[in-house]
């Protein structure tokens, strides 16, 4: 006799599978009108979930934390591949100079900053304790930094060379994560001459150069493969459509079989992939690359919404409002400071506006998560002291609550700025309106109807018209400069 299978896996697809239609229907009015990113509301969708007992990680028969690593490596990767190929052909030879001072000074003024924060906020951990967590929130996160600079907000209010660099920074300073993280571990562990050696060896060699040569040789092979398939009509529109989606699983696999850093390979091959521009210019205007990665975005952020552990922020020995304080001043001074002091060393923020909004949209999301589950899995193989089980246990508290705090703040801040300032201005000429309506009631047969009319006249006048113009183009950033003659009787401007 048939019965219910209510098991976790019909929930999961059931209930996310609901989320994503319900979100697709009103996806160009979240995304585009009200300018919050799929982040958000797939984090809240998963908090949710996760609050109603709806969803038991365990049950998956492995831990939540392999789960977490290995998800965020796939989504980091695809991502990071998008980013690469999306920017126009050699950016990386073109822009190393502002490229460099991003990944050198500004990322290590970031390190050292996100630990002071962290040492002074978080009882019972020393400064090198606070380096080791600091750099897993160092990286920008490229899934939540891609919802900045695409969009109609972004195409209107952000200059395409600075999108190009803060995309381009986010893919690659994910992949520069490791030298920080690894020479803090290092320290913890090692002493003397031996530090220097592992680490230089270790994660300089092998995880850094190996990787940009993996990324550039795999690329480039890529490329041409695809350039002699395409002439030779042997790829069909489809295959040629996903092969950057391809590409990116391919490095992720062949990548973490030999221990490499897949995540700069994986941006270094993308970036590689396009150096003629070609690629890009030929799946501009397609959409199927984007619709991938929005799906994995909503499953990303729903996972970790599930798995956020809520009850641990707030207990006897760290209570929330040090949490909350942290965050904070994470979000404040992590990033915006470094960028603002150094901004006229890179050529591409040319004003101290948009050293502004580079340094403070610089997010913590995916990226910091998977430096979380490397953390975790680094400190297994060290010696069990006192020392290392604080870390692990208190790592992921912090890196959780700024992630979640990085995404409310960086969720929220576009909406803010684009509808904030109209909020008077729309009350305003609402009241306005109201006061120039006339409000006749009259009956039909057995029911009332109402009718709401505007009055007849109309006063024109050189303020209303000035005021009118001013508005149209408000939101394109033009001033009307001057308006050399009004015509009233013809209702004319001339600007």
């Amino acid at each position: 006799m048939p019965t219910l299978a209510i098991s976790n896996f019909n929930l999961v697809c059931t209930l996310l599978g609901g989320f994503v239609i319900l979100f697709g229907l009103v996806s160009f009015l979240v995304r585009e009108k009200m300018y919050i990113s799929e982040a958000l509301p797939s984090l809240l969708f998963g908090i949710t979930f996760k609050g109603a007992g709806l969803f038991r990680p365990a049950f998956y028969g492995t831990t939540t934390q392999d789960i977490t690593r290995e998800f965020t490596r796939l989504v980091l990767g695809v991502q990071l591949v998008l980013a690469g190929v999306q920017l126009p052909g050699k950016y990386l030879w073109h822009e190393w100079r502002s490229l460099s001072m991003l990944l050198l000074p500004v990322m290590t003024t970031m390190w050292v900053v996100s630990a002071l924060i962290i040492y002074l906020c978080i009882p019972n951990l020393n400064y090198l304790d606070a380096l080791i967590i600091g750099a897993c929130i160092t990286p920008t996160d490229p899934v939540l930094s891609n919802s900045l600079v695409k969009g109609r907000f972004a195409e209107k209010s952000i200059a395409e060379p600075l999108r190009n660099l803060i995309s381009a920074e986010s893919g690659a300073n994910d992949g520069f994560g490791y030298p920080f993280l690894f020479l803090a571990l290092y320290m913890l562990r090692d002493s003397g001459a031996s530090i220097a050696r592992d680490w230089i060896i270790e994660t300089i060699i092998y995880q850094i150069i190996l990787s940009v040569v993996y990324g550039t040789v795999v690329g480039y092979i890529a490329m041409r493969a695809l350039h002699f398939a395409k002439e030779k009509n042997m790829v069909d529109d489809e295959s040629f459509v996903l092969f950057a989606f391809a590409l990116a699983l391919f490095i992720v696999g062949t990548a973490g079989l030999f221990g490499t850093d897949d995540l700069l390979a994986c941006f270094v091959a993308g970036n590689v992939f396009t150096w003629d521009d070609w690629f890009r210019v030929e799946t501009e205007h397609d959409s199927l690359q984007s619709s991938l990665d929005m799906i994995l975005n909503v499953a990303m952020f729903t996972w970790f919404g599930t798995i956020i552990p809520w009850a641990e922020f707030n207990t006897q020995e760290i209570p929330v409002w040090r949490f909350i304080a942290m965050a904070l001043a994470i979000l404040a001074f992590r990033r915006l400071p470094a960028v603002l002091v150094m901004y006229k060393a890179i050529p591409r923020i040319e004003t101290f506006r948009e050293a502004i909004f580079t340094g403070f949209f610089g997010p913590i999301g995916v990226g910091a998560v998977f430096y979380l589950s490397v953390l975790l899995e680094t400190l297994a193989t060290f010696t069990q002291t006192e020392q290392v089980a604080y870390i692990g246990k208190v790592a992921p508290l912090v890196i959780y609550f700024s992630m979640v705090s990085s995404v409310i703040v960086h969720g929220i801040s576009i909406p803010a700025l684009v509808i904030g300032p109209r909020m008077p201005r729309t009350l305003s000429r609402s009241l306005t309106q109201l006061g120039t309506m006339s409000v006749r009631q009259f009956s039909t047969f057995s029911r009332s109807v109402t009718v709401v009319e505007r009055e007849p006249e109309l006063r024109i006048t050189h303020r209303n018209i000035v005021t009118a113009h001013n508005e149209a183009n408000e939101l394109d950033n033009i001033r009307v400069v001057d308006i050399v003659n009004c015509d009233t009787d013809n209702h004319r401007t001339k600007r």
